[in-house]
């Protein structure tokens, strides 16, 4: 309901509109629903300090890369996708730039009425 649909309301519509909803259920559930994403494999005391990660450290493979002092700006470190990516990207914000110039170059022209 808007509010100026509650504005044109008349007193009477609005205590039936009050009467109706007065019943209704609260909105929180009594106990939390299980979680159903990221389900932790080990109880948090069970776990203890150690975090657990499965996945290989790739840190030092990037820091060698990325820290290579090889004259390659930072974007275009990883050869041939960065290279691609980063064209891409400048072509289209060049090409949306003039598109937005040509419409509002057509936008500024007066009406013709004849």
């Amino acid at each position: 309901m808007t509010f100026i649909y509650h504005c044109r309301m008349t007193s009477c519509q609005r205590l039936l509109i009050a009467e109706r909803f007065k019943g209704l259920r609260p909105g929180v559930p009594a106990e939390s629903p299980a979680m159903v994403f990221a389900t932790p494999t080990k109880v948090v005391s069970e776990a203890g300090s150690a975090v657990e990660y499965l996945g290989a450290n790739r840190v030092p493979e990037l820091q060698r890369i990325f820290q290579a002092p090889d004259g390659i700006p930072i974007h275009l470190k990883r050869g041939l996708p960065d290279r691609l990516l980063y064209r891409t990207t400048m072509a289209l914000t060049v090409g949306g730039a003039l598109y937005c110039l040509v419409a509002l170059y057509f936008a500024a022209q007066p009406n013709n009425n004849k």
